[in-house]
């Protein structure tokens, strides 16, 4: 591509995450977009587990199981001339790490809130980090079909909780059984739900009165009154529509509807897309900004998965373009080792299925196959000058385990399955200082779960895991290591780099070693 095709490409991209406490209804919300950019054809629910109906983005075989998201997946159609890329990230709080990393790799996130229940703990969560970042928000309030609570109600806690403006950009009028339809404020028109004439769906408004032009339906209705009293308040008395706000992470357009019944969604998908920010510039290591429409090819790993197709065993390093023109057969520099690697083989992704990709720019998500080169966070670039990017946010586990294989004739699988589901990121692997016992660390128990899971089914491993508890990982320099510190109580182990730290067994412990070797430093991070 040249500079102009370069840009006019870049200026398509719309990449968004969709974020949500368990069970508000992110999935069937991803595909019912899905469904509107012509991927799938028909949208399954999570719930439908003995139909064999799952969500597409939840691919993995533990997912439609338990009926829960625990990878993030990838996502790519067209829409309205645009060209979508959504990252449908774990909504169950184990595993928020890969939750937060990808985040790294949007431009926007959507918040899916369920209309019942308000803001809930994992959503304030990961609202915190997504604006950390000052992207847009945009938030969704979702189950309108179902009895929920007052949309005032629903934005005046947007304000107090997470401390954002809250701007309706539609309005419900009814909600559960009574549900009539939505006052749309942006586009003055009223959308009824469930109409009996399909060709009345959408109603224009007066700009002048907020009244339905020509017959009105609704006329004689109490609900529809209240929703248009509750306009006439919002546009007196509410927050005004900033683009310039929403595009600095300090205000979010609120929509209200129902994925389940896809009602308000295609409204919502339109109008997201029209105010969503193109691919914008990447902060490197060293403080510079890269700009999107920079012609050298450069992007960043965020996540990495083994396995994603079981007969071939493979594992996938998933890649935000940052800037530049990504081409099959391409060389880039990886920033980590200097070392120069070809992309012979990248896919573009909706979930599990794949296609091979021979062109993507800034704003795109590529999968590259890894036979092992890459770990989460490295940069590449095809480009003379090297590029790195900012770290990826990283925690220290809370939970850990001892793990060994149950049949010891199979630790070569046994050893693969450990080294491979590590480089994901969703575990942590330690051994003992002096006998290399593997110990796993974790954020959440599913991640546990999960990983035996996946030892056993991709791996053909049973695992044997003996919970060792909470404990607090501090690292220590290993010029003041003494063996002899370590204790029950303060088990001393290292981490993949061969770095020494102590798992302690609570507070009182870490406070009675700090008390004894005052010199030595503990540190949360490396």
């Amino acid at each position: 591509m040249n500079t102009s095709e370069l840009a006019t490409a870049v200026a398509k991209r719309r990449t968004f995450a969709i974020i949500s406490h368990p069970d508000a209804g992110k999935t069937t919300i991803t595909e019912q977009m899905l469904l509107f950019g012509g991927v799938i054809r028909q949208a399954g629910t999570v719930k439908a587990k003995k139909s064999g109906n799952f969500a597409t983005s939840d691919w993995m075989d533990i997912e439609k199981k338990r009926g829960i998201s625990v990878t993030s997946s990838v996502m790519q159609f067209d829409f309205d001339g645009k060209r979508v890329n959504i990252l449908d990230t774990p909504g169950h709080e184990d595993f928020s790490e890969d939750t937060y990393r990808t985040l790294m790799a949007v431009d926007a996130a959507v918040m899916v809130i369920d209309s019942a229940k308000g803001i809930e703990p994992q959503t304030k969560k990961l609202f915190k980090v997504v604006k950390q970042r000052g992207i847009p928000i945009f938030t969704f309030m979702n189950k309108l079909d179902r009895d929920g609570r007052e949309p005032l109600d629903l934005i005046a806690e947007l304000e107090e909780l997470l401390n954002i403006e809250g701007v309706a950009m539609n309005w419900p009028i009814g909600m559960g059984k009574g549900l009539k339809g939505i006052y749309n404020r942006q586009q003055q028109q009223l959308e009824l739900y469930r109409p009996t004439d399909e060709s009345k769906r959408f109603l224009p408004l007066d700009p002048e009165t907020g009244e339905i032009v020509g017959d009105n339906p609704l006329k004689q209705d109490a609900v529809y009154q209240q929703a248009v009293a509750d306009v006439e308040l919002l546009e007196e008395a509410g927050n005004q529509f900033d683009l310039q706000k929403v595009l600095a992470g300090q205000q979010t357009p609120v929509y209200f509807g129902s994925a389940l019944t896809n009602f308000g969604v295609e409204t919502f998908l339109k109008s997201f897309l029209s105010m969503a920010p193109a691919p914008s510039d990447h902060q490197l290591q060293n403080g510079t900004d890269l700009p999107a429409t920079a012609p050298e090819f450069a992007g960043f790993v965020f996540k990495i998965q083994a396995n994603m197709n079981p007969a071939h065993r493979d594992r996938i390093a998933f890649v935000r373009i940052c800037s530049g023109e990504f081409t099959k057969g391409m060389t880039v520099t990886l920033t980590r080792t200097g070392k120069p690697l070809r992309l012979n083989n990248a896919t573009e992704f909706m979930s599990a299925e794949r296609e091979q990709v021979s062109s993507a720019v800034a704003g795109d998500i590529v999968g590259l196959y890894d036979t092992g080169n890459f770990q989460i966070g490295d940069s590449i670039y095809g480009g003379k000058e090297a590029v790195e990017f900012e770290p990826l946010p990283q925690f220290t586990p809370e939970l850990f385990m001892e793990v060994t294989a149950k049949n010891v004739m199979k630790q070569k699988s046994f050893h693969k399955g450990m080294q491979q589901l590590v480089q994901e990121g969703a575990v942590q692997l330690y051994k003992t200082y002096n006998t290399d016992d593997y110990i796993l660390g974790a954020v959440g128990q599913l991640q546990f779960e999960v990983f035996q899971y996946r030892m056993m089914h991709e791996y053909n491993s049973e695992v044997v895991m003996k919970p060792i508890g909470a404990r607090t990982a501090r690292w220590i320099d290993p010029e003041q290591l003494d063996p002899k510190m370590s204790s029950n109580r303060n088990l001393l182990v290292k981490d993949l780099e061969d770095k020494p730290l102590f798992l302690f067994e609570n507070h009182f412990a870490e406070n009675w070693f700090r008390d004894k070797y005052p010199d030595v430093k503990l540190t949360e991070k490396l």
